[in-house]
């Protein structure tokens, strides 16, 4: 896969979750996806998904950034929203927070196996005067 096809197939990751289709996500995704470290595969890393939907309803990803060199993507994503209650362990309760998130990716057989993903968590809490 050359870089531009893989940037196209993220965009797609990103179509899907931003979307909520759940069903496609294994489109995209492995059975066996690890997330920082850990094996959570496919049906943890849809759980976790959905998770992140219920506590954050108007989330959107936003790709800011992207670099391919296959198998792997790089991306910076940034994020407008308002949770509705705790955020990373952080009172936010309603408030509207911008951060961004550092993510790397790579991608096996045309699905992601692999997620290293950095969250700005300090720039929430500069938001919230913490």
């Amino acid at each position: 896969m050359n870089p531009q096809q893989l940037c196209d197939l993220y965009r797609g990751y990103i179509d899907c979750l931003n979307r909520q289709d759940w069903p496609a996500l294994g489109q995209f995704v492995d059975q066996e996806v690890r997330y920082n470290g850990r094996l959570i595969g496919l049906a943890g890393y849809r759980e976790m998904l959905e998770h992140d939907f219920r506590a954050i309803p108007d989330l959107r990803f936003v790709i800011d950034l992207l670099v391919a060199e296959p198998p792997h993507i790089a991306a910076r994503l940034c994020f407008d929203c308002t949770p509705v209650s705790e955020l990373f362990g952080l009172p936010v309760n309603g408030r509207r927070v911008r951060f961004s998130e550092n993510v790397f990716y790579e991608f096996s057989a045309g699905r992601i196996g692999n997620v290293l993903s950095i969250i700005d968590k300090a720039a929430i809490q500069t938001q919230l005067g913490l």
